[in-house]
């Protein structure tokens, strides 16, 4: 886990101070520097246009973990109160939700994510909230069962027979209970929506083609894995451990947190 904190901090640094870290424009081509390998003047060498890949890579990183954290938001922000409620009231306020909750489950999700795009239109806030919709689904049934499991235990039962509401029982003792898997599955789903995001800006859905981003990066170097696997390795490489590191920061966290 130390690992994987430390490279989510250097890609968070990375992308934060970019303008300290490379002084090359992103957008700069040069075509008679065109495919250079990495080492050769450039650092993570260059694209068909002469690009430096470093500098694109770090400014594209920006994008693309901008549009996953205001996803993730998306996500926890409609998935919460819903799971919340669906788990702590039942009855027909549980079946209704849950019902739209599974029906919105038997869409792939980036069938789904391509759908909201279409309406919203191309860019890098309509992939955030459209990735961020698409996940919502998955949250709040994890935070309604994370409800269930709470309000069956005496404590809560206890709450209730002293007088005090459902939404106080939710506040102070659901939440702060439940946090330990909330808090695990959002850090997962970290990886999730960085992979879906990524994917619908390699399939054009996001933001423009040229504009540094990691799945664009992905769709401009894939017809030069011959002769320049580099342009797409790096923000390949980039792309996987960053989503990895998520994964296993989630599960750290929820080991930590849970109670002993």
């Amino acid at each position: 886990m130390l690992a994987a904190l430390c490279w989510l901090a250097l890609v968070g640094l990375g992308v934060i101070f970019v303008q300290f870290v490379v002084s090359t424009d992103p957008m700069a081509a040069d075509t008679a520097r065109g495919l250079l390998p990495p080492g050769s003047g450039r650092l993570l060498g260059t694209d068909l246009l002469g690009r430096d890949v470093l500098a694109r890579l770090l400014w594209g990183g920006r994008r693309t973990l901008g549009m996953a954290i205001a996803a993730l938001a998306v996500a926890v922000g409609l998935g919460l109160p819903i799971g919340l409620a669906a788990g702590a009231f039942g009855g027909r306020v549980e079946a209704l939700l849950m019902r739209l909750v599974e029906a919105l489950l038997a869409f792939p999700s980036l069938l789904l994510a391509m759908a909201v795009v279409a309406l919203l239109g191309p860019g890098v806030g309509s992939v955030a909230v459209a990735v961020g919709l698409a996940a919502a689904p998955a949250y709040a049934r994890v935070a309604r069962s994370a409800a269930l499991e709470v309000l069956a235990q005496p404590y809560v039962d206890a709450a209730r027979a002293v007088g005090c509401s459902q939404w106080r029982i939710l506040a102070r003792h659901v939440l702060p209970n439940a946090a330990a898997t909330l808090v695990a599955f959002a850090a997962t789903q970290l990886g999730w929506v960085l992979l879906n995001g990524a994917a619908l800006n390699f399939l054009g859905l996001g933001v423009r083609p040229g504009i540094p981003e990691w799945g664009i990066m992905l769709a401009e170097g894939r017809g030069h894995l011959r002769d320049g696997p580099w342009v797409s390795a790096f923000p390949g490489l980039a792309l996987t451990l960053t989503v990895l590191a998520a994964n296993l920061v989630g599960d750290g966290v929820q080991e930590a947190l849970r109670p002993r």
